[in-house]
């Protein structure tokens, strides 16, 4: 599934970070410190390589 804005790839992009030990879980904060356990490796994956182009930094509450 493809992030539907910029913060959500980078909060993804995180959390891939901390599930593959390359960073501390300890260290995120809000939405990638949930995601880390419940997505797989693959979904968080596809999460963070999402292209930013035309993405809003944040996505709408609708």
């Amino acid at each position: 599934m493809p992030a539907k804005s910029k913060s959500q790839q980078m909060a993804a992009g995180a959390a891939l970070a901390a599930k593959r030990g390359e960073r501390k879980k300890s260290e995120l904060k809000g939405a990638s410190k949930s995601m880390v356990d419940s997505m797989s490796e693959k979904e968080l994956r596809d999460m963070a390589s999402t292209k930013q182009k035309g993405k809003p930094e944040h996505a709408s509450k609708s």
